[in-house]
């Protein structure tokens, strides 16, 4: 087994960083990536994640000749060039905007999501700003809605980058937003993660507890 050539910065909490990892073990490439831990904060940088990658995001993915690769919608399309399997992400057509679309609207769940732990979590209670927190749940509740509605038969049909994304980010309202109970009002989606979250590339990249 040779040697990973290419270092991924990532905090294993991150939902962005879990769709990396997913998408790395669904095309069996993990062996490839290195993880070096980090937990960079909005008022606290990583020093090693900024070298390179000055907004200090994580996903960011340092590649063998040293070049850095942050946000991890350029990190999935990168990853996904890189095996001889079916692309996870369609290459053209109609079925390329449908499925980075429905990407995108999970990654506005975790969006939302992950301002919300931001705001109750490093904020003063005091200093929380409620019609602000409201609407980001709210964000959350419409997002979710709209896939229960016109998306599970397309998540339900293949295992690529919007079912990875929308996988990730209802792990992760699991993970930090258990009390939004986004199951109540969307059985069809809860009943499609109940069998995706069982995948292996799931229950390796599970958030700690």
């Amino acid at each position: 087994m040779s040697a990973p050539s290419m270092t991924l910065f990532h905090n294993p909490a991150s939902p962005f960083v879990r769709k990396v990892r997913v998408l790395l073990a669904e095309t069996g490439q993990q062996d490839r990536v290195a993880l070096y831990g980090c937990m960079p904060t909005p008022v606290n940088p990583d020093a090693q994640v900024v070298e390179g990658n000055p907004v200090g995001k994580i996903p960011a993915l340092r590649l063998a000749d040293g070049s850095v690769l942050h946000d991890s919608r350029v990190i999935l399309d990168y990853v996904d060039h890189q095996h001889a399997g079916t692309p996870l992400i369609p290459r053209d057509g109609s079925a390329r905007w449908r499925r980075l679309t429905m990407a995108s609207m999970a990654d506005g769940i975790m969006d939302a999501a992950v301002l919300v732990r931001y705001e109750t979590a490093l904020r003063p209670a005091e200093k929380h700003w409620d019609q602000w927190l409201d609407e980001q749940r709210n964000k959350i509740r419409r997002t979710l809605a709209e896939l229960e509605a016109d998306a599970i038969a397309e998540l339900a049909s293949h295992f690529d980058i919007a079912a990875i994304s929308v996988a990730c980010a209802l792990g992760y309202l699991d993970f930090r937003h258990p009390d939004m109970q986004w199951r109540l009002d969307n059985p069809q989606l809860a009943a499609w993660y109940a069998e995706v979250s069982q995948r292996p590339s799931m229950l390796e990249t599970q958030p700690p507890t």
